[in-house]
Formats: C-alpha cells, sequence, structure tokens
C-alpha cells in the first residue's frame, strides 16, 4: 500500500469515527495536561531556587545546644580567618519582625555592605547607605496599604522607634524566596532584632578549592563543639527533599493516567461497537491480514496519542508560563504569612517530557493491541453476522 494512500485511509477512517474517538482524545488530552503542568511548575521552581543557591556561601556555621540555635561570638570571625583556604567570611543577622497591622512576620536580614558577594551586589546593595533598606515586593505593597510609602518605623527592643528609608524594592521576578524580606545594614539589624552587637546570627564562608572542604570542616568541628555547619549542599539536598515531598501529588497524578488508561484499556475490551467489528471483516474480506488490520488500526490510535500528548503539553505550556499557573503553583510553594505572588520562568527537562511521551504512548497503543488483534483474529463471514 503506497504511503500516501494509507495516510488518506487513516485520517478517512478517523473522521468516520470521530465521536469516539474525540472523547478518547479528550481524557488523554486532559490528563497530560495535568502530568505536565506539575512537570512543568516544579522543574522552573527548581531551577530558580538551585540558581539562588547557587551565588550562597560554601558555609554557614551557627552555634546549636540543646537543639536550640544560639548568637555566634563574632570574634570566631578571626580565628577563621587563621585557617588557610577560608576565603570571603561574612557575618550575617537575621529574624522575624511582626507587622502588628496585619499580624504577620517581615523577614529581616542584616548584611555588612562594606562586604557583599556577587548576588547581593547584583541587588544594588553597595549604593545603599546604612540607615536605609531593601524590601521584597510583597511588603512594598503591605506597607503602601498602611501609607508607608517611602520609609517605615521600627519599635526597637528598648521602645525606641527607628526611622528607616525604603531605598529599593525588590521586583517581583525576584519574588519567589523574597517576598516577605528586609534587607539591612547588619548593625542595624542588630539593633531591631535586640541582638548584642558582638553576637551575630551566623556566620558564612567560602573555600574554593573543593578538596580542602572536608579537612576544613572536620578543623571548625574541633575548634568548637557546639558549632553547627552547614555545607551548601545540605542545603541543596533540603530542597530536594522538598520538593520530592510535594512531587508526592504528582506521584497521585501518574496513578490518575494509570488508571485513566485503565479504563480505556477496559473500555476497549469490553465496547468495541459492532460497526467496527464490521470494518475489521470487510478488511478482512477484501484481502487484508491480520497484520494489515493492526497497523492500520494502531495507526489510527498513535495520531490521536501524539495530537492529544501535544495539545496537552501546549496546553499546560499556556496554563504555567503565560497564566501564571494560577492555584496550581502553590501545591509546592505555599504561604503562611505574607503573600508570596511570583512569576514561572520557562524552564524545560526535555528528559523528563520524552519519557512521559513513551510510557503515555506505550499505555494507549497497549489498550488498542489485544482487542483489535483478538477481533482481527475472528471469521470475517462470523463478524459480519453481528
Amino acid at each position: 500500500m503506497k504511503s500516501s494512500v494509507f495516510i488518506n485511509l487513516i485520517f478517512l477512517l478517523l473522521h468516520k469515527q470521530k465521536t469516539k474517538y474525540i472523547s478518547i482524545f479528550i481524557l488523554a488530552t486532559l490528563t497530560i495536561f495535568l502530568l505536565s503542568t506539575v512537570i512543568f511548575i516544579k522543574s522552573s521552581l527548581q531551577n530558580e531556587i538551585l540558581k539562588t543557591l547557587e551565588s550562597h556561601n560554601d558555609f554557614i556555621i551557627q552555634r546549636e545546644f540543646g537543639g536550640r540555635i544560639f548568637d555566634i561570638e563574632n570574634q570566631l570571625e578571626d580565628k577563621l580567618r587563621n585557617i588557610y583556604g577560608v576565603k570571603n567570611i561574612t557575618k550575617r543577622v537575621y529574624g522575624r519582625y511582626k507587622f502588628l497591622s496585619e499580624d504577620v512576620y517581615f523577614t529581616i536580614i542584616g548584611v555588612d555592605f562594606s562586604n557583599l558577594n556577587k548576588e547581593l551586589k547584583n541587588l544594588g546593595l553597595q549604593n545603599i547607605s546604612k540607615d536605609e533598606m531593601i524590601v521584597g515586593f510583597e511588603v512594598d505593597n503591605l506597607l503602601k496599604k498602611y501609607k508607608y510609602t517611602n520609609y517605615y518605623d521600627f519599635f526597637l527592643p528598648n521602645k525606641e522607634i527607628k526611622k528607616v528609608k525604603i531605598a529599593k524594592v525588590l521586583e517581583k521576578e525576584s519574588n519567589i524566596i523574597s517576598s516577605d524580606i528586609i534587607i539591612l545594614d547588619i548593625n542595624l539589624a542588630r539593633d531591631i532584632l535586640g541582638i548584642n552587637r558582638d553576637f551575630s546570627t551566623n556566620i558564612a564562608f567560602d573555600v574554593p578549592n573543593e578538596l580542602e572542604r572536608a579537612n576544613i570542616k572536620q578543623k571548625l568541628q574541633r575548634l568548637d563543639l557546639d558549632l553547627n555547619i552547614i555545607q551548601k549542599e545540605d542545603i541543596l539536598k533540603k530542597y530536594e527533599t522538598i520538593f520530592n515531598y510535594k512531587g508526592g501529588v504528582f506521584l497521585i497524578l501518574y496513578l490518575v493516567v494509570l488508571f485513566a488508561f485503565i479504563m480505556i484499556l477496559y473500555q476497549r475490551y469490553s465496547q468495541v461497537s459492532i460497526n467496527e467489528r464490521k470494518q475489521i471483516a470487510i478488511f478482512k474480506a477484501i484481502g487484508y491480514s491480520v497484520r494489515d488490520i493492526i497497523k492500520i488500526k494502531m495507526s489510527e490510535n498513535f495520531v490521536v496519542a501524539f495530537v492529544s500528548y501535544l495539545f496537552g503539553v501546549l496546553l499546560a505550556y499556556f496554563f504555567v508560563f503565560i497564566l501564571n499557573a494560577p492555584i496550581l503553583k502553590n501545591i509546592f510553594i505555599d504561604f503562611s504569612n505574607i503573600k508570596n505572588d511570583f512569576i514561572l520562568y520557562p524552564y524545560i527537562e526535555f528528559s523528563t517530557f520524552v519519557t512521559l511521551f513513551l510510557f503515555f504512548i506505550v499505555l494507549f497503543l497497549s489498550s488498542v493491541l489485544i482487542p483489535v488483534w483478538k477481533i482481527s483474529a475472528i471469521n470475517p463471514y462470523e463478524s459480519l453476522r453481528w
């Protein structure tokens, strides 16, 4: 059979049975849409967070005793400078400040404006004075709601009020992990949070030589047993654990796929129409072999499966990256404090979608192969009497 004739026959059969295939197309497209939506959201969030963490310091040390975190002495910085291989030592302060008007909390981050890493320089912190601050996009919206357009009055632990000017607002595009943050000079942050100026929340540093990292970690542990030493890789693993946990929804959707195609398989077994039986019988009567009939029916369903997959992925892409995945994006990033309205950027793992395509096609065509083979093996005269 010529290829052009074969293709015309396939589309003619699809048109003749369009009512049956439309229902299968809708079900398959919806299934792929749901799966692809979760894949797009998960991949985009993971990529953005991992890119953010790439610029973080290699190590963070904090003091931990009895399962609780305590402030760490600034004197430890001098001891770190004496360890060969340690670079870019940075003291940091962070904590939560309650915004009474809304009963929510701001995350205060104090950094040394004279010793900034690459990420903080990209935020423009080198141009900020020590009496100014940078706020997250949602923090700015909340402050404007209460007429704080250019500054905010912080209540210090000693009951004094500190007026701090808003120098910069982080763009919404960077809002995945910065919606509720306020970045201040480290000493100003200490005053607001009530931390002694001889202490910091943690100290971060880099070890450019990866081979030295394990050795330096051991030196720090011998230096003080109460030190909790966190590597950047440990933070990455924690985020991966969170995404894998949230990915339980993803697993459930895979089960939905299996269930949906089992139902299709059951439908094709038990509800093959009389017209389809007669169609196959006619094919056999005019000389088509069982192999030819299976090839025709498999080609029909491959076209439906391929178009369903394509439509499902394109709809998911539009929903996630154009409409910004309303509601569903909070499967992985939710909020119990300040609203976190962020933008999802396109990031596609092609290997995942190739695997999904193969998984989808195999299940789809498996639901066709056995019933078609059983019908095509029946005597054509017997099928025509039905």
